[in-house]
Formats: C-alpha cells, sequence, structure tokens
C-alpha cells in the first residue's frame, strides 16, 4: 500500500538513477536499495558529494557533529583501548572504516606515535578522501587509503559510526501481518509501498498493534567479511543503538530510521536527495552473534559513558581547559552521546582477554 507521495525536489540526477533503478526493479525499490543510492551513488550520494557534513555547529554548512570533532579528548580515551589492543595481538597496523573528516585519525595517530607503523583508512567517498589527506599531511608516512579490504589483515580495526550508515530493510507489521516497506513512483514523485514478506524482526513482537522496524542483513554482513580477512586483530566499533530486547521493544513501534540535515532531524527519507544523512541506530545483538558465528570473540559491550570513563577519560578532562572539559562532558553525559552511543570490542586470532575499555559496566550479558 502507498503512502503520501513526496515532490522530487531533490538533484536531478540522483533522482533520475533512483527513477532508473525503481523501474528496473520492476516498479518497487526495497528501501535498503534506495538507502544505498541516496547515500552513496557516485558524485551525488550524501556521502559521495561534496557536501560538508561534519561539523560543530550548522553555520558552518555541516549536518552533525562526530564525537572527534566535538572533542579530541575522545581519540586520545579510545587511543587506550587501541594501544591495549595493539599489544595484545602483537600487531601494529590500525584500519580505520569511513573516516570522516580524518578527525579521528589525527588524534589516535598523535597518541599512539610509534605504536602504528602503517595506519589505514578505508574510505568509498573520494571527496573525504581528499580531506582527510589534507588534514593528515603530517603523517603521510604512515598513512595509506584504500577503496576495498587487504586480502589479509593483521591489526586492530576501528570503526566510529559506521554501522548507523549502512543501508537498512524496513519491515512493517500492519494488520498483524509484515510486509517489506519499498520505494515506488507516483508520477515523479517517490512514495512508500509495502509488500507482504516472509521476512521478520529477529525476535516476535508482542501486541497486535502496527509496528515499523528495521533489520541490519548490511551490518551483520559487513562483520561477517571481516572475519575472513583478518587473520589476528581485534575490532572496536563505537555507534548509536541497542541490544535487540531494547531495539525491538515493543513501544518502539515506529523503528529508529532518522535523516540528519543541518543539525536537525527528521523521519523523511524521500525528501532533499542526496542533501541529508540516512540513518538507523544499530542492534548490537545481532552485529554480536553475526560475529561470533564469523569466528570472532566478544571482547566487551558497554555504553559509550561507561567505556571512556574506563578509558581515564575523567582524568584528562581534569587538565584540560574548561571550555574543553564542557564539550568532552557531552560524550559521556547520559542526555547526549553518553548513554545512546555503546561500544563493542571483538578479537580473532588470540586468545580474549580481560581489556581496559571494560574493566567497569561490561553489559555483554544483554546482547
Amino acid at each position: 500500500m502507498a503512502s503520501t507521495s513526496v515532490p522530487a525536489g531533490s538533484p536531478g540526477g540522483l533522482l533520475q538513477i533512483i527513477q532508473r533503478s525503481i523501474l528496473g526493479a520492476g516498479g518497487w525499490l526495497p528501501f535498503d536499495r534506495f538507502m544505498a543510492l541516496a547515500l552513496y551513488a557516485p558524485g551525488l550520494g550524501y556521502y559521495a558529494n561534496a557536501g560538508r557534513k561534519f561539523g560543530a555547529m550548522p553555520e558552518g554548512g555541516s549536518d552533525f557533529v562526530t564525537a572527534p570533532e566535538l572533542s579530541p579528548l575522545f581519540g586520545r580515551a579510545l587511543a587506550v583501548q587501541v594501544a591495549d589492543m595493539l599489544e595484545h595481538t602483537g600487531t601494529d597496523e590500525v584500519l580505520e572504516f569511513g573516516a570522516g573528516t580524518g578527525a579521528l585519525a589525527a588524534q589516535l595517530l598523535e597518541h599512539l606515535g610509534n605504536r602504528v607503523r602503517r595506519y589505514t583508512i578505508v574510505d568509498l567517498s573520494a571527496e573525504l578522501r581528499a580531506r582527510q589527506q589534507a588534514r593528515l599531511a603530517m603523517h603521510a608516512g604512515r598513512l595509506h587509503w584504500a577503496d576495498a579490504l587487504p586480502a589479509q589483515i593483521d591489526g586492530v580495526l576501528v570503526g566510529n559510526e559506521v554501522l548507523d550508515a549502512m543501508p537498512v530493510q524496513l519491515l512493517h507489521r500492519l494488520g498483524g501481518q509484515w510486509h517489506e516497506r519499498g520505494v515506488v513512483l507516483q508520477g515523479d514523485a517517490l512514495a512508500w509501498d509495502d509488500r507482504p514478506t516472509a521476512l521478520r524482526p529477529p525476535i516476535d513482537i508482542p501486541g497486535p498493534h502496527d509496528y515499523l522496524t528495521e533489520i541490519h542483513p548490511q551490518g551483520q554482513a559487513f562483520v561477517r567479511t571481516l572475519a575472513g580477512h583478518v587473520r589476528r586483530g581485534a575490532a572496536l566499533l563505537v555507534d548509536y543503538g541497542f541490544p535487540e530486547a531494547e531495539y525491538y521493544h515493543p513501544q518502539r513501534s515506529t523503528g529508529t530510521l532518522m535523516c540528519h540535515q543541518a543539525h536537525r532531524a527528521d523521519a523523511d527519507p524521500l525528501a532533499d536527495l542526496g542533501a541529508k544523512d540516512i540513518t538507523a541506530h544499530v542492534d548490537f545483538s545481532g552485529i554480536a552473534v553475526a560475529a561470533q558465528d564469523a569466528g570472532w570473540d566478544v571482547l566487551g559491550y558497554a555504553s559509550q559513558a561507561r567505556f571512556l570513563i574506563n578509558c581515564g577519560l575523567p582524568a584528562l578532562m581534569e587538565a584540560a581547559p574548561l571550555a574543553q572539559r564542557a564539550m568532552a562532558h557531552r560524550l559521556i553525559a547520559e542526555h547526549e552521546m553518553g548513554e545512546l552511543f555503546k561500544v563493542l570490542a571483538l578479537s580473532r586470532g588470540v586468545e580474549p582477554w580481560d581489556a581496559p575499555g571494560f574493566a567497569r559496566g561490561d553489559r555483554s550479558h544483554t546482547l
């Protein structure tokens, strides 16, 4: 069933690509394929065009802020856990996925020093790669860029707000029957259309009420793919999300899909194509189970606040100027990033150990 259509006021090239994709798919495009085009179509998708995207304030043309842009103390605290992972895996390479402006890379390279022989950034965006190269010029001797995974990896993998940008499938329980939500054309406009499906959320949703949610096959495929390349290493994934019992709570009946533009949020991904981010929260249980099935061990899972406190953020804040302390506090405040963001740590090819970032407040039992 189709919902209200949205006038197509987006860049013509991207709209035309999506229109052709809808027609080529028989008139109905699953949402995950729409999301992939809206975010990653070469030169036109949100992460592939020249928009600013990252920054602390909308006045600079940015759409949202990430932890490394908010405070340099984020990377400095994260470096404590990354150093521990390098030591326990006996490796000297860091691979970062989706490095954005290069802020986190700069922070880790500065504070890890000669522990890192090689720092590889895996990023599909040529435009962001150019910004990263400019920002990280002083570290050029240790930097390498790749648009695909190396065949074999020995090292520590870092992904800050990577999983939330991976396309998701939308499921809609309507009148007791599950549908997959896709995108269709109504004239020259885009519209929702729900079709019956055999797909289901990973757990039953109690109650007869209508329910919209997401499933994450691409995020789960990502950690499985990594396992096929990592011989000896560890991974640190930071993102906003929940374990599945919270993610698929009966009261979360409208899902988590959200768009970000000029530091404002909305729930309409069909409008302003290529001009705003489209994102969904992470089902960390699904990611952890897929990782374990592929041969990863779970080292820990904690709120960002607890993880950063374990890694020494309070002492770093105490030594910082007042303005820096105020910004860093947003990293751990419950009503800001502290509780919504989580940290999941994995290891492969080595015996699991007690990682310092999860010394207190580990929530692995909730996954």
